[in-house]
């Protein structure tokens, strides 16, 4: 099964003035260590400078939905508002009905703080019924897939500008 991805985007966007914050899980951290590095690097791409690129770490993905508000109430109040966040989680299908649980939940929060934040928040969270299928969505197994922060790096970009008048 190949999935492609977020594929070209739709214009050229220049990310250069934007301030983007990624707030990320620690648990399963080689595969979320690949995925921040790929949204940092297609940040990069549209401009955005290194400083403001801001990333910060949660204990896991069930923490990912109040700890994306706590982080931009955080920058907005030291006078630095975020024009996106990317909060970045990977839950894994174990034997129990945890899984579902948590990515059902975390799923939802975060839509709802799209609209309570009046923020792009971009869905970065891997919901995968095995390590290889994790593995292979950050990239990390050759040729198999390709790196999903890319495409959040990119919505994050997109979304942030797109609508501005």
């Amino acid at each position: 099964m190949a999935v492609k991805g977020l594929g070209e985007v739709d214009q050229k966007y220049d990310g250069s003035k934007l301030r983007v914050g990624i707030l990320h899980a620690r648990w399963n951290a080689k595969i979320i260590s690949a995925l921040v590095e790929g949204a940092i690097q297609r940040l990069k791409s549209f401009g955005l400078l290194e400083e403001n690129i801001i990333v910060e770490s949660i204990p896991g993905s069930f923490e990912l939905p109040y700890g994306t508000k706590l982080f931009v109430d955080k920058q907005k109040k030291l006078g630095k508002p975020l024009d996106a966040v990317i909060p970045i989680g990977v839950l894994i299908k174990g034997s129990t009905m945890h899984f579902e649980y948590i990515c059902d939940s975390v799923t939802h929060q975060l839509m709802k703080l799209n609209f309570e934040l009046n923020l792009p928040v971009i869905f970065g969270v891997l919901t995968c019924l095995t390590d290889e299928q994790a593995e292979a969505r950050a990239g990390l197994i050759e040729g198999k897939m390709h790196n999903h922060g890319e495409d959040w790096g990119a919505a994050a970009v997109e979304m942030a500008l797109k609508f501005q008048v």
